[in-house]
């Protein structure tokens, strides 16, 4: 029950949304689902499809003749969603390519599913289309119209018996639309069994349908059966009952329909028009028909569906479906990655290294000189990681959101999308620290020598790549991209606290040093400093207390040993694999999709 009701005064528990709602849906047979706002279409339509996230499911609903199996029927069904999801940089042939892919079963060779794809793009005029960019909607790319074309193929080309359209003609104008309504009806007439949501029709798109399910306020069935040609079996049945006014001549009978049934109508007419069906000869025809139907056709020698797998494909085929995807992803969003390389070489060379830090690595001869060079480090890592975890972060809200539709389709499990995603982004941030190393390295003055930049490279690499887990991290862990943002700045305040750059670890009171070691970023600087500078014999100055070796006031006043480099090591990755189970896990068993 929702709060604000409850808040009225309303003591049950639950609300009820649909009640004792029957019916048949048939092959090749285009149905209409009607009602106005609050009727309870979309969530019927949820409940039938297995979409449903929220609430209590009491009923049955049966698959030629056996109880369904969500598991089983996921993968004979598609689900048309009023939002059109679809990632935003591969192009309309790609996405139904990926769809055909994950969904298709392995006996389909590669060629037959190409064959495939381009029958469903012909189906649904898509062909013209093939190559260009799929885009976000009301930015870039597809049209509305185009988009939802796009929606109804991507779920086509897994060859399903049943579609549910949640509004296919919701936004669009009347050309739009009948553009859409002829894409459904090729599809019907190719003998699947389709289902439609319709707000509001217009008298060319209700008439295309050849039957129409009518519901009211509160969740009931008031009309379960054939339109008829100019809906004139809609019209018999409600002008049959007395009192209801007549329809005009040209007038649309949706229009008409909608406004006899509605709520003031029956107040005013003293009418229940639920009851008015559950007692009319239509009712009894169809309670008939579905009895016949919920019977298996054990004469034809049916089994129940079965499939030996959750999932079409096996673990390792969705893997490499999903990191080609990425991949293109990736590769076709420059607004993203040259965004990302611009800022890692102007950072590297004009704004921190070639104004500021020239030639600090090769000045080791007094205390203020390691200051700066720790100093050098510390910006390094910090500013361009934080970049990194700001930067994900939408690139992975608008894929978690994708996620979601293609999970619920079954097309993949979780663990090959975040493999696919930690993957691409891992290729990109090593290319990224690469050109960053070089330029840092070679400007800051340090000693070229093979295992020395080794070193470095690999502690750059790793604390990019953990600054970039993080952030996926944490739009998987949270609802929305904005709370992530929230998040990541809270804790990333932590991290640049106990960093051992403001407060070296020694000076840390004993209760808080915890978190130093809690500070990815102090296990980075703790590497790139000690790798380079950690072992150095020759002598620093210090102010007031004379002189001493590099490498022991590194362990006296920093608490950095050089032979504690290993186990920095392996605690970067231990950083790298704890924010990518995280990731995983997260993205498995948190949806924070509300259905």
């Amino acid at each position: 029950m929702p709060a604000e009701m409850k808040s009225q005064g309303i003591e049950e528990t639950r609300l009820q949304l649909l009640r004792d709602v029957s019916g048949a849906f048939r092959p090749g047979v285009l149905t209409a689902l009607v009602g106005v706002s609050g009727a309870g279409k979309t969530t019927l339509m949820d409940v039938l499809a297995g979409r449903k996230t929220e609430g209590f499911i009491q009923g049955n609903i049966i698959v030629s003749g056996y109880k369904k199996n969500q598991s089983t029927f996921a993968r004979v069904s598609g689900y048309c969603e009023q939002n059109d999801i679809h990632s935003p940089h591969v192009t309309v042939y790609e996405s139904l390519v990926f769809s055909a892919w994950l969904r298709l079963s392995m006996e389909v060779n590669i060629q037959t599913r190409k064959m495939f794809v381009d029958e469903v793009m012909e189906l649904v005029e898509l062909s013209p289309l093939r190559d260009s960019l799929v885009g976000l909607p009301g930015i870039d790319g597809l049209s509305t119209e185009q988009r939802k074309r796009l929606t109804i193929a991507v779920e086509l080309v897994a060859n399903p018996s049943i579609i549910f359209m949640d509004e296919p003609t919701s936004g669009l104008d009347a050309r739009a639309a009948a553009i859409v309504m002829r894409t459904v009806r090729n599809t019907v007439d190719t003998g699947r069994t389709v289902v439609c949501t319709i707000h509001q029709p217009s008298i060319d798109i209700f008439e295309s349908f050849d039957e129409l399910l009518l519901m009211k306020r509160g969740g009931q069935i008031i009309y379960n059966g054939p339109l008829g040609r100019h809906s004139f079996h809609l019209v018999e049945y409600f002008e049959s009952i007395p009192e209801v006014t007549k329809i005009r001549t040209g007038q649309n009978p949706a229009t008409w329909m909608l406004e006899i049934t509605s709520s003031s109508v029956e107040s005013q007419l003293s009418l229940d028009f639920a009851e008015i069906y559950e007692k009319s000869d239509l009712y009894r025809r169809n309670e008939q028909a579905m009895e016949e139907l919920s019977k298996p056709a054990a004469a034809t020698g049916s089994d129940e569906l079965y499939f030996p797998s959750k999932y079409s494909q096996s673990f390792l085929t969705q893997c490499i479906a999903c990191f080609w995807k990425q991949h293109w992803s990736y590769w076709r969003n420059p607004r993203y990655n040259c965004i990302r390389f611009f800022m890692t070489i102007f950072i590297a060379i004009g704004l921190l290294f070639g104004l500021i830090f020239w030639k600090k690595g090769e000045k080791t001869d007094q205390q203020q000189d390691l200051v700066n060079l720790l100093r050098a480090m510390y910006i390094a890592v910090m500013f361009l990681g934080g970049t990194n975890t700001h930067a994900v972060q939408n690139i992975v809200s608008v894929e978690r959101t994708v996620f979601y539709r293609e999970r619920a389709a079954v097309m993949y499990s979780a663990l090959p999308y975040a493999f696919a995603q930690v993957w691409i982004e891992v290729i990109y941030v090593a290319i990224q620290t690469l050109s960053y190393s070089l330029i840092l390295y070679s400007m800051i003055g340090f000693k070229w020598e093979v295992g020395k930049f080794l070193w470095f490279y690999y502690y750059v690499a790793m604390c990019f790549i953990y600054f970039t887990l993080y952030g996926m991290m944490l739009v998987a862990l949270t609802p929305n991209y904005q709370i992530a943002a929230i998040t990541m700045s809270f804790f990333l305040s932590f991290w640049n606290l106990f960093s051992g750059f403001l407060i070296p670890r020694t000076q840390i009171p004993i209760w808080w040093r915890w978190y130093y070691w809690a500070s990815p970023v102090a296990w980075t600087i703790y590497g790139m400093f000690t790798s380079q500078i950690g072992e150095k014999e020759s002598e620093v100055s210090i102010p007031g207390g004379g002189k001493m070796k590099v490498k022991e006031y590194l362990e006296e006043f920093m608490g950095f040993k050089y032979s504690f480099l290993t186990s920095v090591a392996l605690a970067h990755i231990a950083w790298v694999l704890l924010f990518f189970f995280v990731f995983a896990y997260a993205i498995k068993f948190l949806n924070f999709q509300r259905r």
